[in-house]
């Protein structure tokens, strides 16, 4: 028996019959799909200490599953001591099994650990479909032990939807379960 990720389940079952009957789809191939999601962490800090490009890399193999790819700077900025190819972030793209493993765990476990939390913002939308939000602190993951960081640092997710606009990215998205705050 094939594994099958309990969203990619929920996307066949649940969603794609929802989003067809909201938004009056005459064909199973005009709902939006979730094509991928980007993780991305910049480590400016990395600058002055090597070591936290190192850590930063290990926890985030830890957070995706899959190793990332380290972006370094374009060009030099001497305010910043910042040179031309110096790594300053991270980054891991993530597609199919993968991301639906990560976004189930997102929804279930990492987004209730946050401090205060009362739902995630609907204003980052980018007018094509797309959603990013911004992590403030790695260590909403369970897989970052907390005794063993050496720095908090947050991360950018984004999703990226093959949605026409923005409306349907926003159902697509509440339809796999993102708690999205209280509209009106």
């Amino acid at each position: 028996m094939d594994y099958k990720p309990r969203l990619r389940s929920k996307y066949e079952a649940e969603v794609v019959p929802a989003l067809m009957k909201q938004f009056q789809f005459k064909n199973r191939m005009q709902v939006p799909v979730l094509k991928k999601i980007c993780l991305n962490q910049g480590m400016g800090a990395a600058i002055a200490d090597k070591k936290l490009m190192d850590v930063a890399t290990t926890e985030m193999t830890m957070i995706s599953g899959q190793k990332p790819v380290i972006t370094k700077s374009r060009k030099d900025i001497s305010n910043f001591k910042l040179r031309k190819g110096m790594p300053i972030g991270i980054r891991v793209t993530l597609r199919g099994d993968k991301m639906y493993e990560f976004l189930d765990r997102l929804i279930s476990v990492a987004l209730p650990r946050i401090r205060d939390f009362r739902g995630i913002n609907d204003k980052g939308f980018d007018g094509k479909g797309n959603y990013s939000l911004g992590v403030s602190e790695q260590i909403i993951f369970p897989e970052i032990n907390i005794d063993k960081i050496a720095k908090i640092a947050g991360m950018d997710i984004t999703f990226v939807t093959t949605a026409a606009n923005d409306k349907e990215a926003l159902a697509l998205l509440k339809e796999f379960g993102l708690p999205f705050k209280n509209q009106k």
